[in-house]
């Protein structure tokens, strides 16, 4: 249960004011067809942190737990840093809709986050925890908590959100993770 507890809090305060997030206000604002769009998000999250929890397993299995501290204390505490990071929206992600509205979300969902954040934090909770399923269920379900409201009131609370306030939670969060790891919390799941 921790692993996906953990991995709901960690992605849903991440995901706030991330590019992903920004790509779901832009879909929404431009097809106006919420439905759709949520599907595409959730499709597009469970392939792309189910191909993370994949590699983030593999690396657990790969690395003996002396490293695997390590590599995962280091992941973490650069987490931390990187959250506090603005993200950007690229607007080739956004370019899709000859596709169709759940096509284009899934396909601009799934790029937008290779190489972010939230898929990033996918690996490494994968290989902290022992359960895959769990983590990607969490992380699944913390994007859909970040990006559900933006989809149906994106406009409304954009600028209700203090945007460096949610940031620095989630930095203090894989902080907090981190330096508990480099400490040997983690000595009990095996590293």
């Amino acid at each position: 249960m921790d692993a996906f507890l953990v991995s709901t809090g960690i992605v849903a305060l991440a995901e706030i004011g991330d590019k992903t997030q920004l790509l779901a206000f832009l879909l929404a604002a431009r097809f106006r067809r919420p439905l759709p769009i949520v599907a595409g998000i959730f499709v597009a999250t469970i392939a792309n942190h189910a191909f993370a929890a994949a590699v983030g397993a593999l690396v657990s299995r790969l690395l003996g737990p002396d490293v695997m501290r390590w590599v995962l204390g280091i992941a973490f505490l650069g987490m931390a840093a990187w959250i506090m990071v603005p993200d950007e929206m690229d607007e080739d992600e956004a370019r899709l809709a000859r596709f169709g509205v759940f096509l284009t979300t899934v396909l601009a969902f799934f790029v937008a986050e290779m190489g972010d954040k939230t898929q990033v934090a996918t690996v490494a909770l994968a290989a902290r925890y022992a359960s895959a399923v769990a983590v990607v269920a969490g992380t699944t379900l913390g994007m859909m908590l970040a990006n559900v409201p933006a989809v149906y009131f994106g406009d409304r609370i954009a600028g209700r959100v203090p945007l460096k306030l949610v940031h620095g939670l989630a930095a203090l969060v894989f902080a907090v993770l981190g330096v508990a790891t480099l400490f040997g919390a983690g000595r009990s799941l095996g590293f």
